[in-house]
């Protein structure tokens, strides 16, 4: 089943059809594993420019880091570290572009800059305003489940439909529109390892909901953890094996580190499913 996804500034991306990739561009200097890498504008967009050239369909902005225990930034500083390099994406190469921010303020300018996504780790249930954001500007919006902060329920696929549809709600009452909206099951947000590999075997559960899927396990801590690898870098077979089950089991969007080696991957995975249907 294809759909089109609703994007800002007038733009619609095809979801279902092949899988699509989301290049991960973290603006920070602590990120688990890319920390201070692109903090320069100039190696962020040329870091950009290589996934698209990879196989990139959209690049994830970020300024401040999502790890555990992460020292936060104030919304001033992950603004100035952002928009810059959205204003210099969007007028240099065109591409759709997301902002990963739980902040409406940030959200708003990351739009009104370029962006065309907004993807929000906490769900819209700590600034529910990126609701109301999304629904006049028309932006794509990326709902992530995560498990920080509050009480879980033991069952995995229980909680991902009690977190998400406490979202959807505040979703539709600001006004958006279901096609403007993704979710992702936040896999290493509050999961063990686990947690996460019950998640990958019941993902087909989710698809009852009816909504496409984004799915970020890029050289988290439990593709470390089944492969014993320690060092977030060396993580990205094991992601493009996280990539391959996940696209097998219905999910449509891959937020990744590695580009070239997850489209890789993913395509024998889109031809096998195109040989099954």
């Amino acid at each position: 089943m294809t759909r089109q996804w609703q994007l800002a500034h007038g733009r619609k991306l095809e979801i279902g059809a092949k899988a699509l990739i989301m290049g991960i561009l973290n603006i920070t200097p602590d990120s688990f594993s890319d920390g201070g890498a692109y903090l320069a504008l100039d190696k962020a967009v040329a870091s950009a420019r290589n996934m698209l050239a990879d196989g990139a369909v959209i690049i994830d902005v970020g300024g401040e880091s999502t790890r555990p225990d992460a020292v936060p930034v104030s919304a001033a500083e992950e603004q100035d570290r952002v928009l810059p390099v959205i204003e210099a994406l969007a007028k240099e190469t065109g591409c759709l572009i997301s902002i990963d921010t739980y902040r409406a303020q940030t959200a708003a300018l990351a739009v009104a800059t370029g962006a065309h996504i907004v993807n929000d780790v906490w769900g819209l249930q700590r600034e529910p305003d990126i609701a109301d954001l999304a629904a006049s500007s028309g932006a794509g919006l990326v709902i992530m489940h995560t498990g920080r902060e509050r009480d879980i329920l033991p069952d995995v696929i229980e909680d991902q439909y009690a977190f998400l549809q406490h979202s959807l709600k505040i979703a539709r009452n600001a006004g958006v529109k279901q096609e403007q909206i993704v979710l992702d099951p936040g896999f290493g947000f509050a999961k063990n390892t686990d947690d996460n590999l019950q998640l990958m075997a019941r993902f087909g559960e989710l698809k009852k909901m009816g909504l496409p899927w984004l799915a970020g396990t890029s050289r988290k801590r439990f593709t470390g953890a089944v492969s014993g690898r320690e060092n977030a870098a060396e993580r990205d077979a094991a992601t493009a094996a996280t990539s391959v089950i996940l696209r097998l089991k219905g999910a449509d969007i891959f937020r990744v580190h590695n580009v070239a080696l997850n489209r890789d991957a993913l395509l024998m995975a889109d031809a096998v499913m195109a040989q099954s249907a």
